[in-house]
């Protein structure tokens, strides 16, 4: 799967990298529900990441949807590449992945 996390104390982030499909899903909604299950803010990194497809930004806002709803912080760390921008738009996520959304 194209995606590592590292552990601090207080936070969690996700590097995802390359392409993210429904391939993986399985794989990433386990990384992301262990995630929030750790009760730490939340930090994901797209800087390296090529392409989301649309499962992978149901997951995306679903755990961003449950880290607000549970008090927990769900940022972006860093550039987000405009081409996962524009594919975002493309599905009808018009402030996700952006940081309006995510905080």
């Amino acid at each position: 799967m194209p995606a590592r996390f590292e552990q601090g104390e207080t936070v969690w982030i996700l590097r995802l990298e390359g392409e993210m499909n429904i391939g993986c899903a399985a794989e990433f909604k386990n990384l992301l529900t262990e995630a929030l299950a750790s009760g730490k803010e939340i930090r994901l990194d797209l800087q390296n990441a090529t392409d989301l497809d649309i499962t992978a930004l149901q997951l995306l806002w679903a755990a961003q949807r449950e880290a607000k709803g549970s008090g927990r912080r769900f940022v972006l760390a860093g550039q987000v590449p405009e081409s996962l921008m524009l594919t975002s738009k493309d599905v009808g996520f018009e402030k996700f992945p952006g940081p309006d959304a995510v905080q």
